[in-house]
């Protein structure tokens, strides 16, 4: 994601525009053939229309790598590679929410997308999320860690939250969630500075409830995702021993999107920033699958979210506030947490922001900022035993299949799964056509048989080696073993979280 330019831009940019490659000078046309010839992939005319990342210094290829690219990965590697960093928890007590399968893929080094999975344990509910950081790691990291807590506080009882406010100014804390899968550890000293804000944030809210209030979840994902976002801020231009803290700075200046899903009973919410995606897989009375999209993406191509910016700046900056598709002619989602450049006045990038990070951080045109918002769509749905599944993914898949394609892929992989475990009877006493019809619906499911039992991996190695006629290996090789220097020419990082709804539970859920 980040400062984002079109394939064409960036074959014709300065810095590519006469490269010297093995001791030959080469132009637009003859990288761009070098890079069809030496990939044996030619990019689809959607991918010359399509956004990619510049990150840092752009670095060309070295026969040593072209040679590593070229070579082609058994299918066990691709598997290894695939799998490394799949993960599937499952549920044992009565909920909507069965399990779920998350996986990722990186593309940028590190990577820049993150996740986050949780049950609330002080409320009811799980909460998933996935974040798509861009102009390096850190705010997506940063966000993920933090930004279910604020989400949960927002929905505490008046003496819950005093209790739980009581328990953190004397250093014993409750616990708010069960994370699952955490990987992300931030710094000490900034856990230490991420501690104080929160307990001042607990502190404000605890002030303001009042007994006879119920909370509204889309009030609650708005506060936190506006309130964590004005935290990042302040803890930026905080100034120790009176010098700007150079790593919350750092946090503040890059950005991240975001789509966070509360679950509890019935009830779904989904708060969505940016270009992040989340569909719901519903399955018809016919055995036919639907894709309902939850989220809207908040890019160019969403008109009411353009004309939302235009009207919010003077009429004179009507061409430039949006210029090549993008905000201020450099950032491709019109929403974000962080990328304060975006945000801050004129007078703090000045004194803060240039003195650090030099005059092009200062975007053209900046006049009247903000020209950017953290504040989430939310929306509402209220789960039936049609809705099988959830998935929620970074644009890194939905670059590559459609939401209708996801939902065939994992309804397919929910078919075929079965077969993967040893035939066993439900339950005594069955009668033999009822036996008989299980083991055609197996028989059946043989016919799409997956490779993974894991759905997120099922999508990902989909996305990246599905054609017409099914896998192409060498596809899936050539795109996992490409060098750095050139694989964001064709994939993004993937971060991929698939959840699985029980039917009987929301059959029988109370309204």
């Amino acid at each position: 994601m980040a400062v984002r330019f079109k394939f064409k831009q960036l074959i014709a940019d300065k810095c590519l525009k006469h490269c010297s490659l093995n001791g030959q000078e080469y132009n637009e046309h003859r990288l761009l053939g070098f890079i069809r010839c030496q990939f044996s992939i030619v990019p689809s005319s959607q991918f010359f229309h399509k956004t990619f990342t510049v990150c840092g210094s752009y670095r060309y290829f070295s026969s040593s790598s072209r040679q590593n690219a070229l070579a082609k990965l058994t299918p066990q590697e691709v598997t290894n590679i695939l799998r490394e960093n799949e993960y599937t928890q499952e549920f044992n007590f009565p909920s909507s929410v069965k399990s779920y399968d998350s996986n990722q893929l990186a593309s940028n080094n590190p990577i820049e997308d993150a996740r986050t999975e949780a049950r609330g344990l002080l409320t009811t509910g799980i909460l998933l999320g996935v974040f798509d950081g861009h102009g390096g790691a850190a705010c997506a990291q940063v966000t993920a860690k933090r930004l279910f807590d604020y989400i949960t506080v927002c929905m505490l009882p008046p003496d819950l939250l005093n209790k739980y406010l009581e328990s953190l100014e004397t250093n014993q804390s409750l616990k708010l969630l069960e994370m699952y899968n955490d990987k992300i550890d931030l710094l000490a000293d900034l856990k230490e500075k991420y501690l104080e804000t929160f307990k001042k944030f607990v502190k404000e809210l605890s002030e303001m409830k009042s007994n006879s209030l119920d909370f509204q979840m889309k009030e609650v994902m708005e506060k936190a995702f506006l309130r964590l976002d004005q935290d990042l801020s302040l803890e930026a231009l905080e100034k120790t021993d009176g010098k700007i803290d150079i790593k919350t700075l750092s946090v503040a200046m890059s950005g991240a999107v975001a789509c966070v899903a509360h679950i509890d009973g019935p009830h779904l919410h989904v708060a969505s920033v940016g270009d992040c995606q989340c569909v719901l897989g519903v399955l018809s009375d016919v055995n036919t699958w639907t894709a309902k999209k939850l989220t809207k993406e908040h890019n160019t191509e969403n008109v009411s979210e353009v004309n939302r910016i235009l009207r919010e700046h003077p009429l004179n900056e009507r061409e430039t506030v949006i210029k090549s598709d993008r905000l201020l002619g450099q950032l491709a989602p019109l929403r974000a947490l962080g990328d304060f450049r975006y945000k801050w006045s004129k007078e703090i990038m000045n004194q803060v922001v240039k003195p650090v990070f030099g005059e092009n951080a200062i975007a053209p045109n900046y006049y009247t900022p903000p020209y950017l918002t953290a504040c989430p769509d939310v929306v509402h749905h209220r789960l039936t035993p049609r809705d099988k599944f959830l998935v929620i993914a970074s644009d890194g898949l939905w670059d590559l299949v459609s939401p209708l394609q996801v939902v065939r892929l994992v309804g397919e992989h929910m078919s075929g799964k079965v077969t993967l475990n040893p035939f066993r009877l439900p339950r005594n006493n069955m009668t033999l056509s009822e036996i008989n019809t299980m083991l055609l619906q197996r028989k059946e499911g043989l016919k799409r048989k997956p490779i993974d039992t894991n759905a997120a991996t099922h999508l990902i190695r989909n996305a990246l080696g599905g054609t017409e006629y099914g896998l192409d290996h060498g596809k899936l090789s050539q795109l996992l073993s490409m060098p750095d220097e050139v694989v964001r020419l064709f994939r993004d990082d993937i971060t991929v979280t698939v959840i699985y709804f029980d039917s009987e539970y929301l059959r029988h859920c109370p309204v």
